[in-house]
Protein backbone atom coordinates (compact mmCIF):
# COMPACT_ATOMS: atom_id res chain seq x y z
CA UNK A 1 0.00 0.00 0.00
CA UNK A 2 0.89 3.34 -0.21
CA UNK A 3 2.98 5.24 2.94
CA UNK A 4 0.55 8.49 3.86
CA UNK A 5 0.40 10.73 6.36
CA UNK A 6 -2.54 13.61 7.46
CA UNK A 7 -1.13 16.68 7.12
CA UNK A 8 -2.82 19.69 8.34
CA UNK A 9 -1.43 22.15 5.84
CA UNK A 10 1.26 24.86 6.12
CA UNK A 11 1.03 25.78 9.88
CA UNK A 12 1.36 22.16 10.32
CA UNK A 13 4.20 21.41 13.10
CA UNK A 14 5.36 18.64 11.17
CA UNK A 15 6.96 19.84 8.14
CA UNK A 16 7.05 18.01 5.20
CA UNK A 17 10.24 17.58 4.83
CA UNK A 18 10.33 16.35 7.85
CA UNK A 19 7.89 13.49 6.30
CA UNK A 20 9.38 12.67 3.31
CA UNK A 21 12.64 11.78 5.51
CA UNK A 22 10.30 9.13 7.05
CA UNK A 23 9.37 7.07 4.46
CA UNK A 24 5.79 9.11 3.86
CA UNK A 25 5.34 9.00 -0.11
CA UNK A 26 1.47 10.23 0.06
CA UNK A 27 -0.01 13.17 1.56
CA UNK A 28 -3.42 13.62 2.78
CA UNK A 29 -4.68 16.99 3.74
CA UNK A 30 -7.52 19.41 2.63
CA UNK A 31 -8.02 23.13 1.96
CA UNK A 32 -8.11 23.99 5.63
CA UNK A 33 -8.47 27.67 5.00
CA UNK A 34 -12.11 26.77 3.12
CA UNK A 35 -14.93 27.73 5.18
CA UNK A 36 -17.32 24.59 5.16
CA UNK A 37 -19.75 24.66 1.86
CA UNK A 38 -17.48 26.95 -0.32
CA UNK A 39 -16.00 25.83 -3.53
CA UNK A 40 -12.55 24.29 -3.58
CA UNK A 41 -11.07 26.50 -6.98
CA UNK A 42 -8.81 25.01 -9.25
CA UNK A 43 -6.01 27.47 -8.28
CA UNK A 44 -6.18 26.88 -4.29
CA UNK A 45 -5.96 23.11 -5.04
CA UNK A 46 -3.18 23.55 -7.67
CA UNK A 47 -0.62 25.66 -5.11
CA UNK A 48 -1.63 23.33 -2.53
CA UNK A 49 -1.00 19.92 -4.93
CA UNK A 50 2.50 21.98 -6.48
CA UNK A 51 3.61 22.85 -2.71
CA UNK A 52 3.32 18.86 -1.57
CA UNK A 53 5.23 17.97 -5.04
CA UNK A 54 7.72 20.36 -4.93
CA UNK A 55 8.87 18.33 -1.07
CA UNK A 56 8.84 14.92 -3.40
CA UNK A 57 6.07 14.05 -2.36
CA UNK A 58 2.31 14.00 -3.75
CA UNK A 59 -1.35 14.92 -2.40
CA UNK A 60 -2.80 11.46 -2.69
CA UNK A 61 -6.17 11.87 -0.61
CA UNK A 62 -8.20 14.69 0.49
CA UNK A 63 -9.68 14.28 4.17
CA UNK A 64 -11.78 16.11 3.84
CA UNK A 65 -14.02 17.62 1.87
CA UNK A 66 -16.60 18.06 3.97
CA UNK A 67 -20.22 17.47 3.82
CA UNK A 68 -22.10 20.36 5.58
CA UNK A 69 -24.48 19.34 8.24
CA UNK A 70 -27.38 20.59 6.10
CA UNK A 71 -26.54 18.13 3.46
CA UNK A 72 -26.93 15.48 6.46
CA UNK A 73 -30.11 16.56 7.90
CA UNK A 74 -31.61 17.57 4.88
CA UNK A 75 -31.69 21.35 5.24
CA UNK A 76 -33.25 24.08 2.69
CA UNK A 77 -29.90 24.99 1.33
CA UNK A 78 -28.79 21.15 0.94
CA UNK A 79 -29.27 21.87 -3.03
CA UNK A 80 -27.10 24.21 -3.22
CA UNK A 81 -24.35 23.38 -1.22
CA UNK A 82 -24.19 19.96 -2.83
CA UNK A 83 -24.12 21.86 -6.17
CA UNK A 84 -20.64 23.13 -4.12
CA UNK A 85 -19.75 19.96 -3.48
CA UNK A 86 -19.99 18.90 -7.20
CA UNK A 87 -17.71 21.69 -8.73
CA UNK A 88 -15.35 21.11 -5.75
CA UNK A 89 -15.39 17.63 -6.80
CA UNK A 90 -14.31 18.42 -10.81
CA UNK A 91 -11.96 20.89 -9.59
CA UNK A 92 -10.10 17.81 -7.51
CA UNK A 93 -10.13 15.76 -10.23
CA UNK A 94 -9.19 18.02 -13.27
CA UNK A 95 -5.85 18.49 -10.50
CA UNK A 96 -5.38 14.75 -10.58
CA UNK A 97 -6.98 14.52 -6.74
CA UNK A 98 -9.39 11.48 -7.46
CA UNK A 99 -9.53 10.21 -3.78
CA UNK A 100 -12.30 11.45 -1.10
CA UNK A 101 -12.57 10.52 2.47
CA UNK A 102 -15.48 11.78 3.81
CA UNK A 103 -18.06 11.06 6.93
CA UNK A 104 -21.80 11.21 7.16
CA UNK A 105 -21.64 11.33 11.19
CA UNK A 106 -23.81 14.18 12.59
CA UNK A 107 -22.34 16.69 14.62
CA UNK A 108 -19.91 15.03 15.61
CA UNK A 109 -16.58 14.00 13.61
CA UNK A 110 -15.19 11.29 16.34
CA UNK A 111 -15.36 11.23 20.39
CA UNK A 112 -12.80 11.09 23.25
CA UNK A 113 -12.95 11.34 26.49
CA UNK A 114 -9.23 11.58 27.85
CA UNK A 115 -6.58 12.36 25.26
CA UNK A 116 -3.77 11.44 26.99
CA UNK A 117 -4.58 8.05 28.85
CA UNK A 118 -1.28 6.97 30.16
CA UNK A 119 0.06 3.80 29.74
CA UNK A 120 2.40 1.76 31.99
CA UNK A 121 5.52 2.46 29.36
CA UNK A 122 5.30 6.48 29.77
CA UNK A 123 3.18 6.95 26.58
CA UNK A 124 -0.07 8.07 26.49
CA UNK A 125 -3.40 7.20 24.27
CA UNK A 126 -6.45 8.63 23.56
CA UNK A 127 -9.27 7.08 25.45
CA UNK A 128 -13.20 6.36 25.30
CA UNK A 129 -14.75 5.98 28.71
CA UNK A 130 -18.27 4.96 28.43
CA UNK A 131 -19.26 6.00 32.20
CA UNK A 132 -17.31 9.74 32.26
CA UNK A 133 -19.29 10.16 28.53
CA UNK A 134 -22.26 9.40 29.97
CA UNK A 135 -21.91 11.92 32.71
CA UNK A 136 -20.83 14.88 29.37
CA UNK A 137 -24.16 13.72 28.37
CA UNK A 138 -26.57 13.54 31.54
CA UNK A 139 -24.44 16.26 33.32
CA UNK A 140 -22.65 18.89 31.41
CA UNK A 141 -25.26 18.58 27.98
CA UNK A 142 -27.92 17.78 30.04
CA UNK A 143 -29.65 16.29 26.96
CA UNK A 144 -33.24 15.01 27.66
CA UNK A 145 -33.63 11.64 28.42
CA UNK A 146 -29.78 10.81 28.31
CA UNK A 147 -30.03 8.54 30.90
CA UNK A 148 -32.34 6.41 29.08
CA UNK A 149 -29.44 5.42 26.72
CA UNK A 150 -26.84 3.78 29.24
CA UNK A 151 -27.07 1.06 31.64
CA UNK A 152 -27.91 0.85 35.35
CA UNK A 153 -24.77 0.19 35.80
CA UNK A 154 -23.51 3.21 33.99
CA UNK A 155 -25.33 5.40 35.79
CA UNK A 156 -24.25 4.13 38.77
CA UNK A 157 -20.99 5.40 37.84
CA UNK A 158 -22.40 8.63 36.51
CA UNK A 159 -24.26 9.52 39.71
CA UNK A 160 -20.62 8.89 41.68
CA UNK A 161 -19.18 10.91 39.43
CA UNK A 162 -21.54 13.85 40.05
CA UNK A 163 -20.17 13.89 43.29
CA UNK A 164 -16.94 14.64 42.90
CA UNK A 165 -16.35 16.35 39.23
CA UNK A 166 -15.14 19.70 39.90
CA UNK A 167 -16.05 22.89 36.98
CA UNK A 168 -12.69 22.39 35.97
CA UNK A 169 -12.96 18.63 35.46
CA UNK A 170 -16.36 19.79 33.69
CA UNK A 171 -14.21 22.00 31.38
CA UNK A 172 -11.98 19.52 30.70
CA UNK A 173 -14.44 17.17 29.30
CA UNK A 174 -15.60 19.61 27.09
CA UNK A 175 -12.57 20.12 25.74
CA UNK A 176 -12.08 17.06 25.28
CA UNK A 177 -15.25 15.81 23.67
CA UNK A 178 -16.07 18.61 21.81
CA UNK A 179 -13.53 21.06 21.14
CA UNK A 180 -10.05 19.22 20.63
CA UNK A 181 -11.16 16.67 18.91
CA UNK A 182 -13.31 18.23 16.73
CA UNK A 183 -12.49 22.14 15.82
CA UNK A 184 -9.38 21.11 13.33
CA UNK A 185 -11.35 18.57 11.86
CA UNK A 186 -15.37 19.57 11.00
CA UNK A 187 -14.95 23.35 11.77
CA UNK A 188 -18.43 22.90 13.68
CA UNK A 189 -16.86 24.12 16.80
CA UNK A 190 -13.60 25.62 16.95
CA UNK A 191 -10.72 27.09 19.96
CA UNK A 192 -12.04 30.00 21.09
CA UNK A 193 -15.99 29.82 20.33
CA UNK A 194 -17.86 31.58 23.87
CA UNK A 195 -20.26 28.91 24.96
CA UNK A 196 -19.56 25.66 23.23
CA UNK A 197 -22.03 23.61 24.91
CA UNK A 198 -24.55 25.96 24.12
CA UNK A 199 -23.59 26.06 20.57
CA UNK A 200 -23.58 21.91 20.27
CA UNK A 201 -26.86 21.93 21.80
CA UNK A 202 -28.20 23.76 19.04
CA UNK A 203 -26.02 21.61 16.55
CA UNK A 204 -28.09 18.22 18.12
CA UNK A 205 -31.07 20.18 17.86
CA UNK A 206 -31.05 20.57 13.93
CA UNK A 207 -31.12 16.69 13.89
CA UNK A 208 -34.41 16.59 15.78
CA UNK A 209 -36.61 14.24 14.09
CA UNK A 210 -33.85 12.75 11.98
CA UNK A 211 -33.43 9.05 12.26
CA UNK A 212 -31.56 6.88 11.10
CA UNK A 213 -34.10 5.86 7.92
CA UNK A 214 -34.08 9.58 7.19
CA UNK A 215 -30.39 9.97 7.68
CA UNK A 216 -29.75 6.74 5.01
CA UNK A 217 -32.24 8.46 2.75
CA UNK A 218 -30.13 11.68 2.84
CA UNK A 219 -26.85 9.76 2.29
CA UNK A 220 -28.41 8.00 -0.41
CA UNK A 221 -29.44 11.52 -1.89
CA UNK A 222 -25.56 13.12 -1.56
CA UNK A 223 -24.58 10.29 -3.34
CA UNK A 224 -26.70 10.06 -6.01
CA UNK A 225 -26.47 13.85 -7.14
CA UNK A 226 -22.48 13.72 -7.00
CA UNK A 227 -22.19 9.87 -8.34
CA UNK A 228 -22.21 11.35 -12.44
CA UNK A 229 -19.46 14.29 -11.85
CA UNK A 230 -17.59 11.19 -9.94
CA UNK A 231 -17.86 8.91 -13.02
CA UNK A 232 -16.45 12.29 -15.22
CA UNK A 233 -13.66 12.77 -12.87
CA UNK A 234 -13.27 9.01 -11.30
CA UNK A 235 -13.83 10.87 -7.96
CA UNK A 236 -13.85 8.21 -5.51
CA UNK A 237 -15.73 8.48 -2.54
CA UNK A 238 -14.35 6.75 0.41
CA UNK A 239 -17.13 7.40 3.74
CA UNK A 240 -15.21 7.10 7.19
CA UNK A 241 -16.97 4.90 9.62
CA UNK A 242 -18.82 6.30 12.79
CA UNK A 243 -16.60 6.85 15.41
CA UNK A 244 -17.36 5.43 18.21
CA UNK A 245 -19.20 2.38 15.74
CA UNK A 246 -22.45 3.16 17.75
CA UNK A 247 -25.76 5.64 18.97
CA UNK A 248 -24.13 8.27 21.08
CA UNK A 249 -26.10 11.29 22.30
CA UNK A 250 -29.34 10.55 20.55
CA UNK A 251 -27.82 10.72 16.74
CA UNK A 252 -28.53 8.42 14.64
CA UNK A 253 -25.63 6.86 13.18
CA UNK A 254 -25.28 4.71 9.67
CA UNK A 255 -21.69 3.26 9.13
CA UNK A 256 -21.11 1.22 12.44
CA UNK A 257 -21.38 -1.93 11.04
CA UNK A 258 -21.53 -5.20 8.17
CA UNK A 259 -24.85 -4.49 7.57
CA UNK A 260 -24.72 -0.35 7.36
CA UNK A 261 -21.86 -0.75 5.04
CA UNK A 262 -23.77 -3.16 2.79
CA UNK A 263 -26.79 -0.25 3.17
CA UNK A 264 -24.82 2.61 1.64
CA UNK A 265 -22.58 0.40 -1.27
CA UNK A 266 -25.72 -1.24 -2.02
CA UNK A 267 -27.79 1.89 -2.32
CA UNK A 268 -25.59 2.95 -4.60
CA UNK A 269 -24.16 0.42 -6.53
CA UNK A 270 -21.47 2.71 -8.60
CA UNK A 271 -17.61 1.35 -7.57
CA UNK A 272 -16.78 5.49 -7.03
CA UNK A 273 -19.41 4.75 -3.81
CA UNK A 274 -16.82 3.31 -1.28
CA UNK A 275 -15.82 2.71 1.95
CA UNK A 276 -12.47 3.97 4.10
CA UNK A 277 -11.62 1.03 5.82
CA UNK A 278 -10.71 2.05 9.30
CA UNK A 279 -9.76 -0.39 11.14
CA UNK A 280 -9.56 1.54 14.34
CA UNK A 281 -13.54 2.74 14.03
CA UNK A 282 -14.65 -0.53 12.98
CA UNK A 283 -12.35 -1.98 16.09
CA UNK A 284 -14.03 -0.17 18.58
CA UNK A 285 -17.14 -1.92 18.32
CA UNK A 286 -16.97 -5.57 20.11
CA UNK A 287 -19.87 -6.15 17.66
CA UNK A 288 -17.23 -5.96 14.23
CA UNK A 289 -15.44 -8.55 12.85
CA UNK A 290 -12.73 -6.53 11.29
CA UNK A 291 -10.81 -9.08 9.11
CA UNK A 292 -14.08 -10.42 8.33
CA UNK A 293 -14.99 -7.27 6.93
CA UNK A 294 -12.09 -6.13 4.83
CA UNK A 295 -12.33 -9.45 3.22
CA UNK A 296 -16.07 -8.41 2.11
CA UNK A 297 -15.97 -5.01 1.52
CA UNK A 298 -11.86 -4.99 -0.03
CA UNK A 299 -13.20 -4.21 -3.48
CA UNK A 300 -14.98 -1.23 -2.47
CA UNK A 301 -12.16 -0.22 -0.39
CA UNK A 302 -10.45 3.54 -1.62
CA UNK A 303 -8.49 3.90 1.03
CA UNK A 304 -7.02 2.56 4.64
CA UNK A 305 -6.74 3.73 7.83
CA UNK A 306 -4.70 0.99 9.75
CA UNK A 307 -5.30 1.58 13.61
CA UNK A 308 -6.65 -0.83 16.83
CA UNK A 309 -8.25 -0.31 19.96
CA UNK A 310 -8.60 -2.65 22.93
CA UNK A 311 -12.63 -2.77 23.71
CA UNK A 312 -13.57 -2.92 27.31
CA UNK A 313 -16.90 -5.30 28.79
CA UNK A 314 -18.87 -1.91 29.18
CA UNK A 315 -18.06 -0.86 25.74
CA UNK A 316 -15.37 1.93 26.40
CA UNK A 317 -11.98 1.48 24.23
CA UNK A 318 -8.57 2.63 24.17
CA UNK A 319 -6.33 3.37 21.00
CA UNK A 320 -3.75 0.13 21.28
CA UNK A 321 -0.34 -0.71 19.63
CA UNK A 322 -0.52 -1.23 16.37
CA UNK A 323 0.60 -5.06 16.79
CA UNK A 324 -1.96 -5.37 19.11
CA UNK A 325 -5.64 -4.94 19.90
CA UNK A 326 -8.56 -6.18 17.46
CA UNK A 327 -7.82 -4.90 14.70
CA UNK A 328 -5.02 -7.67 13.41
CA UNK A 329 -3.35 -5.39 11.51
CA UNK A 330 -0.96 -7.46 9.69
CA UNK A 331 -3.87 -9.61 8.14
CA UNK A 332 -5.50 -6.43 7.25
CA UNK A 333 -2.44 -5.85 5.19
CA UNK A 334 -1.96 -9.69 3.82
CA UNK A 335 -6.32 -8.86 2.37
CA UNK A 336 -5.62 -5.12 1.01
CA UNK A 337 -1.82 -5.86 -0.48
CA UNK A 338 -3.47 -8.95 -2.57
CA UNK A 339 -6.48 -6.91 -3.85
CA UNK A 340 -4.54 -3.48 -4.75
CA UNK A 341 -0.88 -2.88 -3.27
CA UNK A 342 -1.16 0.86 -4.70
CA UNK A 343 -4.09 1.50 -2.27
CA UNK A 344 -3.40 4.51 -0.09
CA UNK A 345 -2.77 3.91 3.32
CA UNK A 346 -2.26 5.89 6.91
CA UNK A 347 -1.47 4.85 9.70
CA UNK A 348 -4.10 7.01 11.81
CA UNK A 349 -3.77 7.78 15.45
CA UNK A 350 -0.99 6.71 17.68
CA UNK A 351 0.57 6.87 21.01
CA UNK A 352 1.63 10.41 22.60
CA UNK A 353 5.87 9.67 23.13
CA UNK A 354 9.33 11.16 23.42
CA UNK A 355 7.88 14.38 23.77
CA UNK A 356 4.90 14.60 21.66
CA UNK A 357 2.93 15.87 24.62
CA UNK A 358 4.57 19.03 24.78
CA UNK A 359 4.38 19.94 21.05
CA UNK A 360 1.30 21.18 20.30
CA UNK A 361 -0.19 18.73 17.97
CA UNK A 362 -3.83 17.84 17.06
CA UNK A 363 -5.34 15.01 19.38
CA UNK A 364 -4.58 12.08 18.05
CA UNK A 365 -1.85 13.40 15.70
CA UNK A 366 1.69 12.70 17.27
CA UNK A 367 4.58 13.05 15.40
CA UNK A 368 6.98 10.51 17.24
CA UNK A 369 4.16 7.87 17.92
CA UNK A 370 3.09 8.11 14.35
CA UNK A 371 6.69 7.71 13.41
CA UNK A 372 6.95 4.56 15.25
CA UNK A 373 3.27 3.07 14.10
CA UNK A 374 4.67 3.83 10.33
CA UNK A 375 7.93 1.89 10.86
CA UNK A 376 5.94 -1.29 12.76
CA UNK A 377 3.52 -1.10 9.52
CA UNK A 378 6.18 -0.67 7.05
CA UNK A 379 7.65 -4.03 8.63
CA UNK A 380 4.86 -5.72 8.21
CA UNK A 381 4.15 -4.66 5.05
CA UNK A 382 7.79 -6.22 3.97
CA UNK A 383 6.70 -9.87 5.66
CA UNK A 384 3.59 -9.30 3.47
CA UNK A 385 4.74 -8.51 0.38
CA UNK A 386 7.65 -11.12 0.46
CA UNK A 387 4.92 -13.89 1.04
CA UNK A 388 2.78 -12.43 -1.93
CA UNK A 389 6.10 -12.10 -4.15
CA UNK A 390 4.95 -8.10 -4.84
CA UNK A 391 8.29 -6.09 -5.50
CA UNK A 392 8.57 -2.63 -3.90
CA UNK A 393 11.10 -0.28 -3.92
CA UNK A 394 12.77 1.28 -0.90
CA UNK A 395 14.40 4.89 -0.36
CA UNK A 396 18.48 4.69 -0.81
CA UNK A 397 19.84 6.29 2.59
CA UNK A 398 23.24 5.53 1.91
CA UNK A 399 25.60 4.32 -0.81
Amino acid sequence: MEKTWRWFGKNDKITLSMLRQIGVEGIVTALHDVPNGEIWTVEKITELRDYIASFGLRWSVVESLPVCESIKYGGKDRDRLIENYKVSLANLGKCGIHTICYNFMPVLDWARTDLANPNPNGTSSLYFNMAEFAYFDCCILKREHAEDDYTPEIMAQVKEKAGKMTPQDDDRMVENIIIKTQGFVNGNIKEGDLNPVRIFRDLLALYKGIDKTQLRENMKYFLKEIMPVCNEYDMRMCVHPDDPPMQILGLPRIVCNEEDIRWFLDAVPDVHNGLTFCAGSLSAGAHNDVVDLARKFKDRTHFVHLRSTCVFPDGSFKEASHFGGRANIIELIRIFEQENPALPMRVDHAPMMLGDEDKGYNAGYSFHGRMMALGQVEGMMAVVDRELGIERSYPVTVG
